[in-house]
């Protein structure tokens, strides 16, 4: 009698699958998508009001990439803003790539270190992992001027999230940002 029980119970247990998305299935997903290019972004163009805190980042990145001689920078004060142009130079690097936003430097590379927590919802989950920063490039110090405090061998949390499909779990997506390093 007992034995009629278990074999359908386990059946059950069997076709149903794990109810738990495993850290190591998570880790084995999101370290698919490791390492990601960090890019400090050189606006085009942009206005700020001057004394503002964004007037004052705007001044240091010109600071900046006008010490390498990569950009060439003018401004043009229009009232209470000031208006910032950045140009590529002659000396400007062939890393630099452009993008909706601007101009695009490589600074340094993330790559994945272990998933922290899993957080249940219904049919779905959270999973929060660590990247670390690595491989600083020659424009990491600039990353560092529009990103005070942060430094090389650094970890910082990011999340991912799955839904359940049947029996498994399904990465739906995380909220890097960055590039796959090719």
């Amino acid at each position: 009698m007992r034995m009629l029980i278990a074999v359908p119970c386990l059946v059950t247990f069997l076709a149903c699958g794990s109810a738990k998305l495993s850290r190591r299935e998570a880790e084995g997903d999101i370290r698919k998508d490791y390492p990601v290019q960090i890019a400090v972004t050189v606006p085009e163009s942009v206005s700020a009001i001057k004394g503002s805190p964004d007037h004052a980042r705007l001044v240091a990145l010109q600071e900046a990439v006008a010490a390498k001689g990569a950009f060439a920078v003018t401004r043009k004060a229009e009232g209470d803003r000031e208006t910032f142009a950045f140009k590529p130079g002659a000396s400007a690097p062939k890393d630099v790539r452009l993008s909706p936003k601007g101009y695009e430097l490589p600074a340094a590379e993330a790559e994945f270190v272990r998933a922290l927590r899993i957080e249940y919802m219904r049919d779905s989950a959270r999973v929060t992992y660590q990247i670390r920063l690595t491989r600083p490039t020659a424009w990491f110090g600039l990353f560092q001027t529009l990103h005070p405090g942060v430094r090389p061998g650094e970890t910082k949390e990011r999340h991912a999230s799955y839904r359940k499909e049947g029996r498994s779990w399904v990465l739906q997506g995380t909220d890097e940002t960055l590039k796959k390093v090719r």
